[in-house]
C-alpha cells in the first residue's frame, strides 16, 4: 500500500517512516511538512494510506480530512488527546496514536489498517460486527476534558436528550454532547437495537417486554410500533 505522512515536525516524520519501514505491505511515496502541499500531491496521484498529524501550522489535518474528497485511510498523530473524540466522526481514520508512539502501539494501528484495507467492500454493512475485538468491544467518550473508556457490552440503554446523549452502563451513567444516530454508528448490530427515537438497547440487557414496553434492569423503555417487529425478531422464543 502506497502511503504519505504528512507532520510539520521533521523528526516526527522520521519516526513514523521508520516505523512503516518495518511493515513490508507499506510503501511510504512522499512526505510533507504542510496540508496543503499534500492535497496538491493527492490531486494528481492516489495513496491508499495517510499517516496524518492534527497539529499543523494555518490548516490543520482535521481541515485537511474535510477538503479532500473521498480520503483515503487515515491514521491520525498527534501529542494531544483531546482530539480523539473529534476522530470518531470520520469513517475513513483507522486509528488515533498518541505522541510518543511506541511500537507495540503501532502495531496494533497496523493490524487494524490491514483488516480495514483487506475486508471486502460488500462486507462494508457488517463492519460493527466484524471488526477486531480491541475496537468494537470499547470506545472513547469526552467528559469534561477527560477521555473515559466505555466498554460496550456493559452498555444497557442510550437516551436522546437534545444535542446530549445519556449512556448508561452496568456501573456507570454518562451524558455525551453527541446525537443518537452517531453513536448509533459506532455500536455493533447484533447486540443493540434501536426501539424508539430516543432510546437504543443492548437486547441482551432485556429482562421482559411486555406490551409497548422492555424493562432493563430497573428502567422501563418504550417501544415504538414500527419498531417492535424488529425487536420480536432478535428474541430467542420457544
Amino acid at each position: 500500500m502506497n502511503c504519505i505522512i504528512i507532520d510539520d515536525e521533521i523528526m516526527a516524520r522520521a519516526v513514523i517512516a521508520q516505523m512503516i519501514s518495518l511493515h513490508t505491505e507499506l510503501t511510504v511515496v512522499d512526505e510533507f511538512s504542510n496540508a496543503i502541499d499534500a492535497i496538491k500531491y493527492l490531486n494528481k496521484n492516489e495513496v491508499e494510506v495517510v499517516f496524518l498529524d492534527i497539529h499543523m501550522p494555518d490548516f490543520t489535518g482535521f481541515d485537511f480530512i474535510n477538503t479532500i474528497k473521498n480520503p483515503p485511510k487515515i491514521v491520525l498523530i498527534t501529542s494531544d488527546k483531546n482530539f480523539a473524540i473529534n476522530a470518531f466522526e470520520y469513517d475513513c481514520i483507522v486509528d488515533y496514536l498518541v505522541k510518543p508512539i511506541t511500537e507495540e502501539r503501532f502495531e496494533k494501528a497496523m493490524q487494524k489498517l490491514n483488516w480495514r484495507v483487506e475486508t471486502p467492500k460488500k462486507e462494508d454493512a457488517l463492519m460493527d460486527e466484524k471488526i477486531p475485538a480491541d475496537k468494537s468491544n470499547e470506545f472513547y467518550v469526552n467528559i469534561s476534558n477527560r477521555l473515559i473508556k466505555i466498554d460496550i457490552p456493559t452498555i444497557t440503554i442510550i437516551k436522546a436528550k437534545g444535542d446530549y446523549i445519556s449512556i448508561k452502563t452496568d456501573t456507570n451513567s454518562y451524558t455525551v454532547h453527541t446525537t443518537l444516530k452517531k453513536i448509533e454508528e459506532k455500536l455493533p448490530k447484533n447486540l443493540f437495537l434501536k426501539i424508539h427515537r430516543s432510546y437504543i438497547i443492548n437486547t441482551k440487557k432485556i429482562i421482559d417486554i411486555e406490551d409497548n414496553s422492555v424493562l432493563i434492569g430497573k428502567d422501563v423503555i418504550p417501544v415504538s410500533r414500527g419498531n417492535k417487529p424488529e425487536l420480536m425478531k432478535r428474541l430467542n422464543l420457544l
